[in-house]
């Protein structure tokens, strides 16, 4: 635990193990599968009243085309992204940290990771959409530089609004 003032008030927070970023493979599924279910039902259903569906995925095919990466710090898997390499740009499908390491910059880490893995492969050009109604998701992914494109209806889920966001990829992500 790191102790700083901020404000007149002095706060604990947790340090941060060095992260490393590696692709998933099938003896990491039932771990990708419980960030992803553990990250978006604590955090979705109780505003939702559904489970998302990442939190429910098959990932044996998407770890199988190579999508899936694990976000680990010291030696525990923390996070996960999911990209979709397309043609003319990477849609980051997901990206789910454990509830208990959520406010520590993880989430920030996996999208900077995106921004470096769009670079390596060529492309301009990042995509991504959520629900309307996750608020802190569309608020996180404005603060790393995404703007809304627009919004379409959620083709499995009748009554919701997907929101889509782009971003350029940065220079220095390369």
């Amino acid at each position: 635990m790191r102790h700083t003032w901020r404000n007149g008030i002095l706060s604990k927070r947790r340090e941060v193990s060095a992260r490393k970023i590696r692709r998933a493979d099938q003896s990491d599924l039932a771990v990708v599968q419980g960030i992803s279910a553990d990250a978006y039902i604590a955090a979705y259903v109780p505003m939702l009243g559904y489970i998302p569906l990442p939190a429910e995925e098959d990932y044996v095919p998407r770890i199988e085309r190579g999508e899936v990466w694990l976000l680990a710090c010291g030696d525990s898997d923390i996070g996960v992204a999911v990209l979709e390499e397309r043609r003319d740009h990477l849609l980051v499908y997901s990206i789910a940290v454990r509830p208990t390491e959520q406010g520590s910059g993880h989430g920030r880490a996996l999208l900077d990771f995106a921004d470096q893995r769009a670079a390596a492969l060529g492309l301009t050009v990042i995509r991504l959409y959520t629900n309307m109604r996750m608020e802190k998701n569309v608020a996180l992914y404005r603060r790393h530089g995404y703007v809304e494109t627009g919004t379409r209806p959620h083709p499995s889920r009748v009554g919701e609004v997907l929101v889509d966001m782009v971003r350029a990829v940065p220079p220095s992500a390369s």
